[in-house]
């Protein structure tokens, strides 16, 4: 199999489909071309079968699902690097947040894991502690927690019951319940509730190959998404667990599974806890083996943290703007990480760069990082720019996954389960001479409390006339919610058991 040609220098460089799950990074101030070699890249899997997710934060990339058309500019490019442009679209899908500029995207709460969605909602180590608890909780009791209401309904039960669960979960702050509340109706008058429910979002769909064998290029629209970072940052490392989490162990294919680039990355680990770096480190390291290959995109080499930036190995770095002293420490670190060629002054070269020119290293067959060349990079094959909206309908309408994905599943979850509990049975209106019958109704610690019978009504099926006994009732006593709390843990122990939900790396589900 080919490599996928990026570019030329002194040498062609070609990036080696067996060695692309070893991870990038593509840097560059903005208007250097990092878009226009995001696209070569993704046009090169999908040409070699291999599927494509990306966000398109501008606009620009959904021009892939469309042919180019010649341009002097682009046509000298290619005159210059010795190709043939083949003008051609590629399979692409549209996927949206929203719902508007794509199919809808979403997760369950579940699925999202108290981790991610502390981050999400900006929550202090106490706040998060009590999340936790809500989300042991729903697993323990197999109350599934689908979308917000539910999780709002989880909570409410947590501070009403907040005496009798300190003593088996930890104790309970009323206005830490209070302040997670709080924090998800400000994400929920963001737009972001369309993002939780059902149907959730099917790896499998990502990836798809079409007809002829080309990988799919998923495209999420993050235009409107870029104004809710932590959203955005929140759903790519989402997804990029779910692929963790779900994938097979491959070793080293002969070419990726998929290749997953995160535009923007620096929205990832901006005020991103340690604890959340060290996982996005551990998943980037180890999802290699799953052939999942993630490529960072973002104008500073800096915004990556050093642990994840060591396990990149093809980079492409596109021209600096040294400013600042923080823009000539960047040049600096950029030039330092690549494998030194002594016919170039690196870090002078950084800031000296054209539009479509980078400075590239890529694995060799040894799995060693190449020399260094300034290289000019290949225009791509597909249009350059975006779409009109009706081009934008026409592909969705066309979409092989639509009929799944564009309706909304609500179906009976913890909000649902809660409410029954606290619904009061009906009146009894049953003839007096039928006997009682058993009230089906299980009661768990959110029940309330059964009415005190009056000592004076006639009992049902009691015939009339007859007077009741002078010999008073034993005495019964009435139990507490703490009790009635207790008990109903001990009789679901068993069956919680066989419906244990186990937590991933990063908090979502790892359904078996």
């Amino acid at each position: 199999m080919t490599g996928i040609f990026v570019g030329k220098g002194t040498i062609p460089l070609e990036l080696l489909p067996r060695l692309a799950n070893r991870h990038g990074l593509i840097a560059g101030a903005t208007g250097t071309g990092k878009t226009v070699t995001l696209q070569i890249l993704a046009e090169g899997f999908s040409r070699i079968g291999v599927p494509v997710f990306m966000a398109d934060v501008k606009g620009d990339l959904a021009g892939m699902s469309r042919a180019g058309e010649p341009k002097p500019k682009l046509d000298d490019r290619a005159a210059a690097l010795g190709i043939q442009l083949d003008h051609r679209a590629f399979p692409v899908v549209f996927w949206d947040l929203e719902g508007k500029n794509g199919h809808p995207v979403r997760a369950t709460i579940s699925d999202l894991g108290p981790l991610l969605l502390a981050r999400l909602l900006g929550l202090n180590d106490i706040q998060t502690g009590v999340l936790n608890l809500a989300f042991k909780l729903a697993d323990d009791e197999g109350l599934l927690l689908l979308d917000l209401k539910d999780l709002r309904a989880m909570l409410v039960f947590v501070a009403e019951n907040a005496r009798a669960l300190t003593l088996r979960y930890g104790s309970v702050s009323s206005a830490s319940v209070g302040a997670i509340q709080r924090a998800l109706l400000a994400l929920e008058t963001q737009g972001a509730d369309r993002f939780f429910g059902e149907p959730m979002l099917d790896i499998a769909d990502l990836l798809a190959l079409d007809a002829a064998g080309a990988g799919q290029i998923s495209i999420l629209a993050a235009d409107r998404l870029m104004q809710q970072p932590q959203l955005y940052g929140t759903f790519l490392l989402w997804l990029l667990s779910e692929l963790f989490e779900q994938l097979p162990e491959v070793g080293d294919p002969d070419r990726p599974r998929l290749v997953f680039f995160f535009d923007e990355a620096h929205l990832l680990f901006e005020d991103a806890p340690k604890a959340l770096v060290d996982k996005v480190e551990q998943v980037v390291r180890l999802i290699r083996s799953k052939g999942v290959g993630v490529y960072f995109v973002t104008q500073n080499p800096l915004d990556i943290p050093e642990s994840v930036l060591a396990q990149l190995g093809n980079r492409v770095q596109h021209a600096l703007r040294a400013f600042s002293p923080r823009d000539q420490r960047a040049v600096r670190a950029a030039a330092e990480t690549f494998r030194t060629n002594p016919r170039l002054d690196t870090a002078a070269v950084i800031t000296e760069m054209g539009v479509g020119e980078a400075l590239v290293s890529l694995l060799d067959e040894k799995g060693r990082p190449g020399i260094v060349e300034r290289a000019l990079i290949r225009p791509p094959d597909s249009r350059l720019g975006p779409i009109t909206p009706a081009e934008r309908a026409q592909t969705i309408a066309a979409s092989p996954v639509g009929d799944r994905y564009d309706r909304t599943i609500d179906r009976e979850s913890a909000y649902e389960r809660l409410a029954a509990q606290h619904e009061q049975p009906p009146p009894d209106d049953r003839d007096s001479r039928d006997p009682p019958a058993p009230n089906p109704t299980r009661r768990g610690p959110w029940s309330e409390p059964a009415p005190r019978a009056d000592p004076y009504e006639r009992p049902a099926g009691r015939p009339a006339g007859r007077a009741p006994s002078s010999r008073p009732a034993p005495a019964r006593t009435r139990e507490s919610p703490e009790e009635a709390f207790f008990k109903s843990m001990a009789r679901s122990v068993g069956s919680s058991l066989g419906r244990q939900i186990v937590r991933g790396v990063l908090g979502s589900i790892l359904r078996r």
